[in-house]
């Protein structure tokens, strides 16, 4: 893949995606943390912090997808022994790839965590994007945890200097994600 970023638009949807220059910025200013691994096939982009890292965007090519390559980038990720966090459309009936993708992750032991509501309104194109968060750990984490980590990577990633690139503020954190509380029932 010679333009990362061209790939990332080809196959990503608008309302998923950043600016180059607001990756670039990314990457120039987060040059310990924020990283891009990128292969003739594949690309993937992620956060690393001390206790987890948030994969911001991996793509796999058609030509190759369904043949173990993305299953080798989760497990050289998995092998850096922290917990990782990513974003996952919901399976939608009509469009056959995200049960696909939500399978992949689920094959790879990533598991849904249900109490987190993701809802974030796109700076570009104004439309709402509704994700599922998904988390994979060797150690198994709190709902609360994974919240508080989804909370730093939303902060650190989708929010950093976005004003400086879409010229309005990012929404509140507390806006885009939501930790909804267990209710449980008599029996």
């Amino acid at each position: 893949m010679t333009d990362w970023y061209a790939k990332l638009t080809d196959y990503f949807p608008a309302n998923e995606m950043k600016s180059k220059e607001h990756m670039e910025k990314l990457f120039a200013d987060k040059q310990e943390n924020y990283l891009i691994e990128e292969g003739p096939e594949s690309v993937l982009i992620y956060l690393e912090k001390s206790d987890f890292i948030f994969i911001d965007y991996i793509l796999i090519s058609g030509k190759v997808r369904g043949k173990g390559l993305g299953g080798k980038l989760i497990e050289k990720v998995k092998n850096k022994d922290k917990a990782i966090i990513l974003e996952v459309d919901p399976i939608d009936p009509s469009d056959a790839d995200t049960a696909k993708r939500v399978n992949f992750y689920k094959k790879n032991g990533f598991r849904k965590v249900s109490s987190i509501e993701y809802k974030r309104i796109h700076a570009v194109t104004n439309e709402l994007n509704e994700m599922d968060i998904y988390c994979w750990s060797q150690i198994p984490q709190k709902d609360e945890w994974v919240y508080r980590k989804m909370q730093e990577a939303y902060q650190e990633v989708h929010a950093y200097k976005a004003r400086d690139f879409y010229g309005k503020q990012p929404q509140e954190t507390s806006e885009v994600l939501t930790l909804k509380k267990k209710v449980y029932s008599k029996a």
